[in-house]
Formats: structure tokens, C-alpha cells, sequence
């Protein structure tokens, strides 16, 4: 039976530059949030899950305005969150990340991303295709699960805002990357959230 996650960065944060923790979108997030409901719209949703966090509730919502079909939920295990501490064999160029990490958030993320895994990458009985609106992070703590790499591989799997990433969730095989970060719905002015710049 097909199961497919769609997995998608929350839009720009109004002022996230001034190192808010979380708030509503900016006037580009939402025109994001409207160009990825364009792009999913046509599909048979069975579910949509978001992150409590204000900029994932109103991307979802906005979302959902295209969809009405489902009602977005929110779920704990969607929260922004830091999924694993440093390991010995991390690159040292990301040892600066963790400087101001405490293990208490360490352990937290970790916990959450193991039920994640467990409740939204598990075999499904009948067809299934959910919608996660969640963070950076959390995307590419389940890119990374897909592929089975070492626990700190999430670091630098970076998504754009309202960029779409698909699983495809198997059965009797492993989980399939489908595609990873697809912004072409997003106009190149519109492709915020990347550490990288984008080639045109």
C-alpha cells in the first residue's frame, strides 16, 4: 500500500533574524505557505500534522485554506529540536554548533525523534499520505534516518522554507528518499533559509 511523507519547512519568520525563537510569518512566509498549498493540492492527504511552534501552526493553516478535506494537527513530535549531541566521529567543523547546547536539550531531541520515527516512519496497513509541517532539524533527522547514516549526518541537510521533501515509507524494504528540498514551486526570491546560496 502506498505511504508518503511530504515533509515541510515551516515559512520565513517575521524578524527571525533578530534571534527570536519563534513567532508568526513575514509577509514572504506566507506567500511561501500559499505557493507549497498550490503544489500540494492535488493530493490525496490522509492526514496533516504540524509543529505546535507559531511560523509551522500558520503554514499549516494557510495550507490548509487549499485543503479542506483535512484538519492540521498539531504534534509534540514536530517541535524544533536539536536530534543528537557531538560523536567521535563528527567533523570537527561542527563542534562550534554545540557550544551553548545543553545535554538536557540533547536528550530531549533525541527522545522526540526517536518516537517521530517510530510513529510517522512506520509501515502503514492502507494507503497513507500525511503532511509534516515542521523545522529544519527534524526534516533532516528523517533524511538522515533514510539512508542510515551516523547520527550527527543531519547536520548540514538543510531545507529551505516551504521546501518539499518526500518519503516514501516500505514495508518489506527501507524507507526511499524521493526527492529532498524540491523548492521548484518557489521563485528564486522567495528561496529563503539556506546557509548556501542557490544557483539560479
Amino acid at each position: 500500500m502506498p505511504h508518503y511523507l511530504y515533509l515541510v519547512r515551516h515559512g520565513e519568520q517575521q524578524d527571525a533574524e533578530h534571534g527570536l525563537p519563534d513567532g508568526p510569518l513575514s509577509p514572504r512566509g506566507k506567500r511561501q505557505a500559499q505557493l507549497i498549498a498550490d503544489r500540494l493540492s492535488g493530493l490525496p492527504l490522509t492526514g496533516m500534522y504540524h509543529s505546535p511552534l507559531i511560523r509551522a501552526e500558520e503554514t499549516a493553516s494557510i495550507i490548509a485554506e487549499r485543503m479542506p478535506a483535512v484538519v492540521p494537527e498539531p504534534s509534540s513530535l514536530l517541535f524544533d529540536c536539536i536530534p543528537s549531541g557531538p560523536t567521535p566521529d563528527m567533523p570537527k567543523a561542527f563542534e562550534s554548533f554545540f557550544g551553548s547546547v545543553t545535554e538536557a536539550e540533547i536528550d530531549a531531541g533525541r527522545a522526540q525523534m526517536e518516537d517521530a520515527v517510530h510513529e510517522f516512519l512506520t509501515p502503514a496497513m492502507g494507503d497513507r499520505h500525511d503532511l509534516l509541517v515542521t523545522h529544519n532539524f527534524v526534516i533532516g533527522w528523517f533524511v538522515r534516518h533514510v539512508f542510515d547514516a551516523p547520527a550527527w549526518r543531519w547536520l548540514g541537510l538543510n531545507q529551505a522554507n516551504c521546501g518539499l521533501t518526500i518519503i516514501r515509507v516500505r514495508s518489506a524494504k527501507p524507507p526511499v528518499l524521493v526527492v529532498h528540498n524540491d523548492l521548484g514551486h518557489l521563485p528564486v526570491e522567495l528561496r529563503t533559509g539556506l546557509p548556501e546560496l542557490q544557483p539560479v
